[in-house]
């Protein structure tokens, strides 16, 4: 396996997440990394996971305080890449209402708030959103983030109650549809990346937005790159196609 720039890629550990399955994906696309909860290793690691699957409110709360917020915020202010999953990926906004008001880590400005009622033919849909839905490409900020890894209208894995709403409409790179509703599926501002759907669950799409992170932080080979796009792309049946 090749070795990071400054030592391996972490995967930040605040006690909600997936973290073997993400540990897996990387190691799956040649990235060196390492799950921590030590603020000294986050903050001097040449770039961090931050994945999760739970409640907004706990998770920022062992966030800030042990001191790997502030970690992850000495890691963006140095420009360093951060790649925010799921409940990782809705704390890189600003605030979420998710059981009370929670402030977030601000990398992107904006809130987190429940899925506002989604219906199919007028019949409720039911929420959590659980399962395969397609990415579209929303605007042209797609280009240079881990996106551009997949092609559009990929298939992937989701499983959710709340969802992202940038504070600029610029900072959305995808949306997805469920029911009636359109919503932020992933979103990037500078160096910070995220995504509500899952990639280490999405099959060769999802290990390729991994492969493409790790050739943003030089640990993998364009060979690498290429054996993945070689492979076709998982293509389950989903209802809530566009």
């Amino acid at each position: 396996m090749s070795r990071a720039r400054g030592g391996p890629v972490v995967i930040v550990d605040y006690g909600l997440g997936n973290l073997y399955n993400v540990l897996r994906a990387c190691e799956a696309v040649g990235i060196a990394a390492k799950i921590t909860s030590s603020p000294d290793e986050i903050g001097s690691a040449p770039a961090a996971i931050l994945p999760g699957v739970g409640a907004f409110g706990d998770a920022i709360a062992v966030l800030e305080s042990n001191g790997m917020a502030d970690s992850l915020r000495e890691l963006v202010n140095a420009g360093k890449p951060l790649f925010g999953i799921c409940l990782g990926f809705q704390l890189l906004m600003t605030e979420s209402c998710e059981f009370g008001l929670h402030q977030g880590l601000n990398f992107i400005p904006g809130s987190v708030r429940r899925f506002d009622h989604p219906t199919d033919d007028s019949s409720a849909l039911k929420v959590p959103h659980v399962g395969w839905n397609r990415v579209w490409r929303k605007s042209a900020t797609r280009a240079g983030t881990l996106l551009e890894a997949i092609a559009d209208g990929e298939n992937m894995y989701f499983a959710h109650s709340y969802v992202v709403v940038p504070a600029d409409p610029q900072a959305i790179v995808s949306t997805t549809r469920y029911g009636d509703v359109e919503f932020c599926s992933s979103a990037a501002r500078g160096n910070v990346f995220g995504c509500q759907f899952h990639p280490e669950r999405s099959g060769v799409c999802g290990l390729k937005m991994y492969a493409r992170f790790a050739h943003q932080v030089g640990q993998t080979s364009d060979a690498a790159i290429q054996s993945l796009a070689d492979h076709a792309s998982p293509s389950p049946a989903i209802p809530f196609a566009r």
